[in-house]
């Protein structure tokens, strides 16, 4: 447990109590009456009762479409099966200045509801729930649809032997069973979409703005820390507290529950309800999924010439005069490879080192710790970013000139991946294995290479996966810290976005599609190790 503490103290805890100790000091005195002033603030009170109202309903809109998909997946045997599973869950892999630029292209100014109807959603606060809607919309179909479809059917047919009706066996029997996986994932939802960063930025314009955006312009446009200081405590109270709520769900789920082989619970659909259900779900998918990503590469390709490759070529080239980059923008792919692959690296390391320790492990403490992790998720990456900049640039750890420094704030977002995929797995292996090895004189070391290993080689291989997808697409912190002749893929997006002119938005469209494939490649890559305890994600 020493490593994953110390490394969360020096990169997480470190910059973050730098940040909110600079702003609340003065002359060398601490200044809790800022607090006060700024939670009075109309305008601040302002953006905290959006950024709740609209994780609220965000949270409920996915719910609300998911479920369904959810129970399809889990229940239901259908060709392609496998595929749209991943496919639902790319969404959620993708940087969300992706999201932000896809649903541009289908909402905004020239997007295509524009070019057939006249409709612009835009700067609404329709695209910025839709985008979220988008974004977690697999959250919910994988982490309920998981449990779903290990669920003993034959509990609920009981049921109905003995007089229930349909919906009246599902609510007594089936509901209980899921409520504390469907709370679990809707404080998930909740968490993402009250964070929410790079959608509300490309999506939400002047208008509207969340705690996250609100830190980000306070810190970096108004250079008002004191502000800044204030709200990143409030979202870390928020988050503290959304966390701590699911843990207890997550503990509740695990311990009352008996599951079956996923592989038994499911069949083809029966009679026209389940075949109707099936096809609404499969035309959810379309519209809401494979439309936005379609009209996103279609975007990348429909050039001032026509439909070809000419924003992809103008990526090889370093702007002539006045552009958004000191290198051509495609070196932004390798930067980004390079980065997540060190960061993917980082955070097996410390990930698999926090998750063993909590399997060994047991207490209020080490439940304390288990939440500690999840913190990055939710805590303001902008705020991480630069306390970055003002703490770690003097010795011994001056990495403000490094390359390290970005791979490190994206470890930071993986790490509770890779505890989250692993825990459960390691759970699984029986320790008299362990013991049997040691009996036969095996080291510590030995041990695990010859018990543990095997066994949870292919959750290792998801965790780096997840990580290294999170890594790829990190926005909030790497904005801060990325030098301008090595910029990642996000920034680059984010940048090209914030200019004006067809090339550059052109460019942001051929950058977020080449971001895409990456990502869908990556999970279509993971779902074919995916096992029915392949954890959370």
């Amino acid at each position: 447990m020493a490593v994953p503490t110390a490394f969360f103290a020096v990169f997480f805890a470190y910059p973050v109590a730098a940040i909110v100790t600079r702003g609340l000091r003065e002359g060398g005195r601490w200044r809790f009456g800022r607090i006060g002033e700024v939670l009075t603030d109309p305008e601040i009170l302002r953006v905290l009762w959006f950024t709740a109202w609209q994780a609220v309903v965000s949270t409920g809109l996915t719910l609300l479409i998911a479920l369904p998909a959810a129970y399809v997946f889990a229940r239901f045997e259908f060709p392609g099966k496998r595929l749209l599973r991943a496919v639902v869950a790319v969404p959620f892999v993708l940087p969300t200045v992706v999201v932000g630029s896809a649903f541009l292209a289908l909402l905004g100014r020239g997007g295509m509801l524009d070019d057939l109807w006249g409709v612009r959603l835009d700067t609404t606060v329709w695209a910025i729930l839709l985008a979220h809607v988008f974004f977690n919309f697999g959250v919910v179909v994988r982490s309920v649809g998981g449990l779903w479809s290990q669920l003993d059917p034959r509990q609920e047919e009981a049921a109905r032997v003995l007089g229930a009706g349909r919906f009246e066996a599902w609510r007594r029997v089936t509901l209980p069973a899921l409520g504390p996986a469907v709370a679990a994932a809707a404080l998930m939802v909740f968490l993402f979409t009250f964070t929410s960063f790079g959608v509300i930025q490309i999506l939400g314009g002047p208008k509207y703005s969340t705690l996250e955006v609100e830190i980000y312009q306070q810190t970096a446009q108004f250079l008002d820390l004191p502000t800044a200081a204030v709200l990143t405590l409030v979202q870390f109270a928020a988050v503290a507290t959304i966390l701590a709520l699911h843990a207890w769900t997550v503990r509740r789920r695990e311990s009352t529950l008996k599951l079956v082989d996923a592989a038994h619970t499911s069949r083809r659909p029966r009679g026209a309800a389940q075949w109707a259900l099936l096809w609404a779900v499969l035309a959810v998918i379309v519209l809401l999924i494979l439309v936005p990503l379609g009209v996103l590469v279609a975007r990348s390709l429909d050039g001032p010439d026509g439909y070809g490759l000419t924003f992809y070529r103008a990526l090889l080239s370093v702007p002539e005069t006045g552009g958004t980059f000191v290198v051509a923008p495609i070196e932004a792919v390798w930067n980004s490879l390079q980065y997540a692959a060190v960061a993917t690296l980082i955070a097996l390391l410390v990930g698999g080192l926090a998750a063993a320790a909590l399997t060994r492990r047991a207490g209020r403490l080490v439940r304390g710790f288990d939440a500690l992790l999840m913190l990055p998720l939710g805590t303001s990456a902008v705020t991480v970013g630069f306390g970055f900049l003002i703490t770690l640039d003097e010795p011994p750890l001056d990495l403000r000139s490094t390359w390290l420094l970005v791979p490190l704030a994206q470890a930071l977002v993986g790490v509770p991946f890779v505890v989250r995929t692993m825990l459960p797995v390691l759970r699984a292996v029986d320790e008299r294995l362990r013991e049997a090895a040691a009996v036969l004189g095996a080291s510590p070391w030995r041990a695990w290479r010859e018990v543990d290993l095997p066994l949870v080689r292919r959750a290792l291989l998801i965790a780096a996966g997840f990580a290294f997808a999170v890594s790829l697409g990190e926005f909030g912190a790497t904005v801060f810290i990325a030098r301008p002749d090595n910029p990642t893929l996000p920034v680059a997006v984010a940048r090209l976005l914030g200019r004006a002119g067809e090339l550059n938005y052109g460019q942001a469209m051929a950058l977020s599609t080449v971001l895409m494939l990456v990502c869908a490649g990556a999970l279509l890559a993971l779902e074919r190790l995916r096992t029915d305890r392949s954890g959370e994600f």
